[in-house]
């Protein structure tokens, strides 16, 4: 019977502490006296011990049992939940990376290029007049390409993880959702059922 006094989540976490100790005694009491003798055990019917388990577990309210289900699927989606944002995160910094060294590069080749064009046109005054000012052009086109990259790359980075946490909001919302239909069910219980005497 569900004691109304003690909050919801207290009580998962009994059902599921009650099931670990019923798994416990059953390998406790059945499977590893088996392994040594067989049937009786300190005068213990092993397979009398191992039926009034099952009719514990059996005697178990279906809440208790959904809601253990309902807590082991939640902590699986949130398990995935993380592993996909782990990966979302480092895709984007791999793409963010790249961006950023691709721009680096094209920001070398372009002042590479304007140094080349310099030298070329050093041997007149006038010449060498122009050519200062379109390198210094180039440059600051170079600096301005590469600082719209690196800006291009963060906004990547930064949609991907807004899309991350839209996901995660969604996952969370679903773990809410399903609280509050146990909380629900918990709280508007269906008639009681007469359960199995142990």
């Amino acid at each position: 019977m569900i004691d109304e006094r003690v909050p919801a989540p207290v009580q998962r976490e009994k059902t599921l502490d009650l099931l670990k100790m019923l798994e416990n005694l059953h390998e406790l009491v059945v499977d590893r006296p088996r392994k040594v003798l067989p049937k009786l055990v300190w005068g213990l019917d092993v397979d009398e011990a191992s039926m009034q388990i099952a009719k514990i577990r059996a005697s178990l309210p279906t809440e208790l049992k959904q809601a253990v289900t309902v807590t082991r699927e939640s902590e699986r989606i949130v398990e995935s939940a993380r592993e996909d944002a782990s990966l979302t995160i480092e895709s984007a910094r791999r793409e963010a990376d790249r961006v950023v060294s691709d721009a680096r590069r094209e920001a070398e080749r372009l002042v590479e290029q304007a140094r080349i064009q310099q030298q070329q046109m050093i041997s007149e005054s006038e010449i060498l007049k122009l050519t200062k000012a379109q390198c210094e052009e180039i440059r600051n086109a170079a600096e301005r390409e590469a600082s719209q990259l690196k800006r291009g790359a963060e906004k990547y980075a930064y949609d991907v993880l807004n899309q991350l946490e839209n996901v995660a909001a969604k996952v969370m919302s679903n773990i809410d959702r399903g609280k509050s239909e146990l909380q629900r069910a918990e709280a508007n219980p269906a008639q009681p059922r007469e359960r199995t005497r142990v």
